[in-house]
């Protein structure tokens, strides 16, 4: 950190006219993101629901391909980023990314426009869609985050955890925004017979485009005026035009990969590639399998080879022991968080499944549509950004306040907890009691809590330890957690047991799908076509050996996992705050 005495008369002024405040820019990228995420997280509350209702897709396979999809979505951030440090800057990139992701939302509205006329073509227009949205938001979100790093002179570092957590507020009123109007929308059942009207899908997607528009124009209008440094410089512009005033000390300006280390990062992906194809579907071959084996067989090893495989490539631009111990505190915290972001993500394909089928939706007389039932937690990060970034900001004057990955892994047993405390609530429903939503409710308010302690902290991690030089492509090295946490969403999505309307289908085919899944009957190859037509299971699915029977079961998995991940984090927090070197 430089002397605040030793700031120019620019910068001094700024510091002292600011005080607390915090620059107009982040209010311009603030708004840029809420109009995003509108989009995503609306498109998000309908796709499953669209998948298994329009398109007659499985919900295991509906589950697979929408973690398949998120993982995707926060893995093309590597490729944005790079883009944007090599060549073109964040606002480019941040242009191109929303006009990208406006496209494929179109997209997706006209699937849902033409699925009645020919399920083929629906589902074609839904899959260009979905690739179009997954670079769009690999161009959009590394940049967009970077750029709030940046907003910040060097002397004002400290409040980034504040100034993230407010930027997260944006995100989530958008969230809020996104899934409400677009199931409003979208979702739409008869009030008389709770027949779902699968033609409405439309409006929800073609809502979501609407908003990126007005997202990416607001973006464009503003950002020569606001998204400066306080002399006025732009920030996010090409990398050509950088100057050594957006670097620290002694710093390089140029990302410098060696063909050496190039050569040698392909090589260890190529390997690691095929162990983990190996290692999920038990094969190094390629052969035409359904969608949900191609996904896990090409998709998820992609995920986790290229997470791996890039540390070493980052690692041999470090320049001296500080910054690759940095480095190495981002890429060990993003390990933890992938299992926070597989319970997180549970929200568009399990939780949505339960809210539909076993779920009592009714508030004061309103039969709360499933996808909206994701909306709560949009409703309490937007309640509570304030107040925790405050508490963050007192506890740092008292000097009380928590390393970074102290805080992570207060979220990641945060999420344990709420999952603990479902669990328990759907131990005694059986195959067709109805879960209140109110425990619905209570889990995503504990959740918003844990996503709050560990989500704008870690990208306000990235922000403070990244070298400038390739400070984007860390954010995407970053995203690459969650990309991973989402391919893991999807593969223990796809263990829900069945429940609720299942038992009531495999009635009306005559048979009784418990003594189905207890191995007490054997099918036919007639009841087995029934029972593949009315999309009901053949057996309970397993995970790590395990059989998953019912509901608890099932949430316990996500006990399991994100409690062992916060008490490791938990301990090894001193070590990392060490090598982090006198940033917190």
């Amino acid at each position: 950190m430089d002397n605040i005495d030793a700031l120019s008369p620019k910068q001094d002024e700024f510091v002292e006219n600011k005080g607390s405040k915090h620059p107009k820019g982040l209010w311009v990228l603030f708004g840029t993101e809420m109009w995003e995420r509108f989009n995503f997280y609306g498109m998000r509350a309908l796709l499953t629901l669209f998948m298994v209702n329009s398109l007659l897709i499985k919900e295991a396979d509906a589950a697979i391909i929408y973690g398949g999809f998120l993982a995707l979505c926060y893995l093309t951030p590597l490729l944005g980023g790079f883009i944007a440090d090599k060549y073109i800057g964040n606002r480019n990139a941040i242009l191109i990314g929303g006009s990208l992701m406006a496209i494929g939302q179109f997209l997706l509205f006209i699937s849902a426009s033409t699925f009645s006329g020919s399920l083929d073509s629906a589902k074609t227009f839904m899959w260009l869609a979905l690739f179009i949205i997954i670079f769009g938001n690999g161009f959009f979100k590394p940049n967009i985050s970077s750029m709030v790093g940046s907003l910040y002179p060097k002397q004002e570092k400290s409040k980034l955890d504040s100034a993230f957590t407010i930027f997260y507020m944006g995100i989530n009123i958008g969230a809020f925004l996104g899934q409400f109007i677009c199931p409003y929308v979208g979702d739409v059942k008869d009030a008389t017979t709770g027949v779902r009207d699968i033609f409405a899908f439309k409006w929800g997607f073609l809502a979501a485009s609407i908003a990126m528009v007005i997202g990416t124009i607001t973006f464009f209008i503003l950002k020569n005026k606001y998204v400066v440094t306080p002399e006025g410089r732009p920030i996010g512009g090409l990398p050509k035009n950088n100057t050594s005033e957006d670097f620290e000390e002694g710093e390089t300006q140029t990302a410098k990969f060696s063909g050496t280390a190039l050569g040698i990062t392909g090589g260890l992906f190529v390997i690691l590639f095929f162990a983990f194809r190996y290692l999920l579907v038990g094969e190094f071959g390629f052969k035409a399998v359904e969608m949900g084996q191609l996904i896990k067989g090409i998709i998820y090893p992609f995920i986790y080879a290229a997470g791996i495989s890039l540390a070493f490539l980052i690692m041999s631009s470090a320049e001296n022991k500080i910054e690759r111990q940095r480095i190495w505190v981002i890429y060990i915290v993003s390990f933890f968080i992938i299992f926070f972001w597989a319970a997180f993500e549970q929200a568009g394909s399990s939780l949505t499944f339960i809210a539909d089928n076993q779920t009592d939706r009714n508030i004061l007389g309103w039969n709360m549509p499933p996808s909206m039932v994701q909306i709560f937690n949009g409703i309490f990060v937007v309640a509570l950004a304030v107040p925790f970034s405050l508490i963050w900001d007192k506890l740092r004057a008292k000097g009380k306040e928590p390393v970074s990955p102290m805080k992570q892994a207060m979220g990641l047993a945060l999420i344990a907890l709420s999952y603990f405390i479902i669990a328990h609530n759907v131990k005694d429903l059986g195959n067709s009691g109805l879960l209140a939503i109110k425990w619905l409710m209570l889990l995503y308010f504990i959740q918003t809590c844990g996503e709050l302690c560990l989500s704008p902290i870690g990208l306000s991690l990235v922000g403070k330890l990244a070298p400038k030089r390739f400070a984007s492509l860390l954010y995407g090295v970053f995203f690459i957690s969650n990309a991973a946490g989402y391919a893991l969403a999807g593969s223990l999505g796809a263990l829900i047991p069945a429940t609720g309307d299942k038992f009531s289908k495999a009635q009306e085919i005559g048979i009784n799908l418990q003594d189905v899944l207890d191995k007490k009957v054997t099918l036919n190859p007639e009841q087995v076509a029934a029972f593949e037509k009315a999309q009901l299971p053949l057996e309970n699915p397993t995970f790590a050996g395990f059989e998953i029977h019912n509901l608890f079961e099932f949430f316990m998995v996500f006990v399991v996992l994100c409690g062992i991940a916060a008490v490791i984090l938990a301990l090894i927090s001193p070590i990392l705050k060490k090598m982090m070197h006198g940033v917190n």
